[in-house]
């Protein structure tokens, strides 16, 4: 039966995802709320898993990720490895990022949490301006403007407020990729951090695109050069300044509706960077 979520009656699926969603998202408060100076972004990769598994979850998209500092912006990155989580320590006033894609019962999320440890005025400020982000993601993509449109209207608002685009960093320079349920499995081994079943179903998606003319990732190349395809993404748009990264990342649903509030919509609006928006606006 379809049950309300945001006001919206959806599908058991939906629901499924937005519940796997809201436990990447308890997850990544739980750790922040742990994080103290010394601690390693191996380690805090390490408490997203071992807090993940302990409720249930035993295969992923992809492996917990942390970048502590001017990694939080990929300052330097130029190959993959440069990713995965180092030794790096955690310092007073330190950006933070938490990366998490957990499979359970069949449902994907992927999402990002920005955080700091104390205060930090330029991260609080990139925090803010995300919100219009997400805005002209949404906007945009009920326009059904091509995704590699949109992509640039991204990156030309990050310009206007003065930041750099830093998902240009990301392996193909994506802003988002499409998630699927997968087989339900108590386990599923990894490849380079990529859980091989999820895997196997993007490759799918990308050989099937391929034939239709779309590509399950949303890049700035031409293979973007498409309408949004409906289907669940997995947005990330991510903002920097002098090595201060910040992101979200969250599921935007994709539809054939004609009903332009019904042809897309964010997954879920009580997520803690939405949240954060709401507060600030209450307090102006």
């Amino acid at each position: 039966m379809p049950a309300a979520v945001n006001g919206r009656q959806v599908s058991a699926d939906l629901r499924g995802f937005r519940e796997v969603q809201q436990l990447s998202y308890a997850c990544a408060e739980a750790v922040a709320a742990q994080l103290r100076p010394g601690v390693t972004e191996r380690e805090a990769a390490g408490m997203q898993r071992e807090w993940l598994r302990e409720r249930g979850v035993r295969d992923w998209f992809h492996l917990p990720f942390a970048w502590f500092g001017d990694r939080t912006a990929f300052t330097g990155f130029k190959v993959p490895l440069q990713f995965f989580p180092t030794n790096r320590k955690l310092e007073p006033g330190m950006p933070f990022i938490l990366d998490m894609a957990p499979i359970h019962k069949g449902y994907t999320a992927d999402i990002g949490y920005s955080g700091c440890l104390g205060l930090n005025p330029v991260h609080d400020r990139l925090l803010s301006d995300l919100e219009a982000h997400r805005e002209l993601i949404l906007r945009q993509v009920r326009e059904r403007r091509p995704l590699r449109a949109i992509y640039e209207a991204v990156e030309r608002l990050m310009v206007r407020q003065g930041f750099a685009n830093r998902h240009r960093a990301y392996p193909f320079g994506v802003i988002a990729h499409k998630v699927d349920r997968v087989s339900d499995r108590r386990w599923s081994p990894t490849l380079f951090g990529f859980g091989t079943n999820s895997l196997k179903g993007l490759a799918k998606d990308a050989l099937h695109g391929h034939r239709d003319g779309w590509s399950p990732l949303w890049s700035p190349y031409r293979f973007s050069d498409h309408p949004p395809q409906p289907g669940l993404w997995a947005v990330e748009p991510h903002l920097g300044f002098r090595g201060t990264g910040a992101k979200f990342e969250e599921i935007l649903v994709v539809t054939d509706s004609r009903d332009p509030e019904e042809s897309a919509f964010w997954l879920d609006d009580d997520l803690p960077h939405v949240r954060r928006w709401r507060e600030e606006a209450r307090a102006a």
